[in-house]
């Protein structure tokens, strides 16, 4: 049993089918990735069959590129399903069902071969709530009995929500307790940064996402001293110690654009990691790991800490990843260190935030989704418990003195923090991926709200 569990990534292997022993070994499962596999039906027997809420918590299903025909009804039964993919299927119908989904606001059914050529117009052009809306109607053709079956889950659904939500003012309480996020988008940025990734980082570590973050207050007391934290939190959680994706932050104000994302020989690439000398990738990497191994001595462990163990991605590799600004400098050396140029400080507003992995492109979305989701909780924080100001030095920091004046340098608290969109395209310009588009941040939507 994984009674801990909260996503689990069963993607690009060759499965047939799932049992509803997950069901019962995972309960508390949040995300279940189930792309590039041979599924035929879903959610097929992946639910007991007894009903009993079987997984409470599950918001995010993915199960694009398999051989889906049918879609069951009982994908109804997950209360707390807010993203379904099944994009590249063999689906011929879509069930009504789908609108009885309390939370679903996401939803992909792109590459199925629907009867419905209306409807299969609508999931190449329409928002989800349109889809929705057509499948509870019934679609074409639906005679009475279809109509009272719909009123009768309207009225199941309105009760349901009675339930879940009183007379409504709770829903608007939670809304107004909501973190506050911009999206900025590419074409209202005069001068949008953009990161240009050579053909070289496909055998190295293919996956980046970037983008830039706006009016972040690291000065009072303990917010920087907390901000680095959050990053080693999740270093250490989502991350998995830095093995499936690493997070590196940097000051916006140090960096010149555009950027490469780029790879070099061992030998010939040189950076200035936060607080050493510049020095080449091949003898920083030796003189981690011999760290690492000082430190398995005097521990007295078997093997190096997993905390070291990110070093072992690079083992074997003829060339190292990068990200090179304009002026030629390494800011980035993932999964390895960023640099000292481009370190935050206490005076730092503006955030250049970059996400690498040689996993997926959707493991760093969620990484993505989560920081920004903790810097918005941190500013929160910041702003409410009004620390002073400190100094630079961060162990002065952990004293978080009073501020004196609290009327100098106040921000209102519904101010939101602005999230620039980055492109981040091939060597002929040809777009690979921008963040954050209109499905990104969904994950983190429950606590955070989206200004686009």
């Amino acid at each position: 049993a994984f009674p801990q569990l909260r996503s689990l990534n069963l993607s690009a292997n060759r499965l047939r089918e799932l049992g509803p022993g997950l069901a019962r070994a995972a309960p508390q499962l949040q995300a279940l990735l189930l792309s590039g596999n041979r599924l035929r039906a879903l959610p097929g027997g992946l639910l007991p069959p007894a009903a009993g809420g079987p997984f409470p918590l599950l918001s995010r299903l993915e199960a694009a590129d398999n051989e889906v025909a049918e879609l069951g009804a009982d994908i109804a039964a997950l209360p707390a399903l807010k993203s379904l993919d099944v994009a590249n299927n063999q689906l011929r119908e879509l069930p009504a069902a789908l609108a009885d989904c309390p939370r679903l606001k996401e939803a992909n059914f792109r590459g199925n071969q629907l009867k419905d050529k209306r409807l299969e117009k609508m999931v190449n052009g329409c928002q989800t709530k349109a889809i929705l809306e057509y499948l509870r109607a019934g679609g074409r053709g639906k005679g009475k009995a279809e109509s009272a079956r719909e009123e009768a889950r309207k009225k199941k659904r309105e009760k349901q929500q009675k339930k879940d939500g009183g007379d409504g003012e709770q829903d608007e309480l939670e809304e107004a307790s909501k973190l506050l996020v911009k999206v900025l988008h590419v074409s209202e940025n005069p001068l949008p940064l953009v990161v240009k990734a050579s053909p070289g980082v496909k055998d190295v570590r293919p996956f980046i996402v970037c983008c830039v973050l706006k009016g972040v207050n690291l000065k009072p007391g303990n917010a920087l001293k907390r901000f680095l934290s959050v990053q080693t939190k999740l270093h250490e959680d989502i991350c998995e110690k830095r093995t499936a994706a690493t997070v590196a932050t940097h000051d916006l104000q140090l960096i010149k654009g555009p950027l490469i994302y780029d790879v070099r020989p061992p030998d010939e690439l040189k950076i200035t990691p936060l607080g050493r000398k510049e020095i080449k990738a091949k003898d920083l990497l030796r003189q981690l790991q011999l760290e690492a191994e000082e430190q398995r001595k005097q521990k007295k462990r078997q093997n190096v800490s997993g905390l070291h163990k990110y070093l072992q991605l690079l083992d074997g590799k003829d060339n190292y990843p990068c990200l090179v600004d304009a002026e030629g400098v390494v800011i980035s050396f993932p999964p390895i260190t960023n640099s000292e140029k481009t370190k935050i400080r206490k005076d730092t507003r503006d955030l250049f935030l970059e996400v690498t992995s040689d996993t997926s492109l959707q493991i760093c979305k969620d990484v993505m989704d989560t920081l920004i989701l903790k810097i918005a909780e941190l500013n929160r924080f910041t702003l409410e418990n009004k620390e002073g100001s400190g100094s630079d030095n961060e162990s002065d920091a952990l004293c978080g003195p009073v501020n004196l004046n609290p009327s100098q340098n106040v921000q209102p608290m519904n101010l939101p923090l602005v999230v620039e969109q980055v492109r981040v395209v091939d060597t002929d310009g040809n777009l690979k991926v921008l963040y954050p588009s209109k499905t990104d941040l969904t994950t983190v939507s429950s606590l955070l709200t989206v200004i686009r």
